[in-house]
């Protein structure tokens, strides 16, 4: 889910919300409750969620790319293919 940035054209407060891509922009400032919040154009900030992430994506060494080489087997290795061509073994 994407963090917006936002900034009341009246005072001048920033604020940033965690919404949906759907969701309707906000436009009611919580510091003066007037209706001119804005979204600002900003990289929008993004949140990864789940046990996947870190699990495949941010390990080093020996254990850098444990999902690619849970696929490879000694057959594989033999005849120079992985399944789901996701081996990382020399062949």
């Amino acid at each position: 889910m994407p963090i917006y940035e936002y900034q009341c054209q009246s005072c001048g407060h920033e604020h940033e919300a965690l919404q949906k891509l759907s969701a309707e922009p906000l436009v009611i400032c919580p510091a003066c409750s007037k209706p001119e919040l804005m979204k600002k154009i900003s990289a929008a900030g993004f949140r990864l969620k789940g046990s996947g992430w870190y699990e495949t994506d941010f390990k080093s060494g020996a254990k850098k790319n444990v999902a690619g080489e849970a696929g490879c087997s000694s057959s594989a290795t033999s005849s120079g293919s992985c399944p789901g061509g996701g081996c990382t073994k020399a062949h």
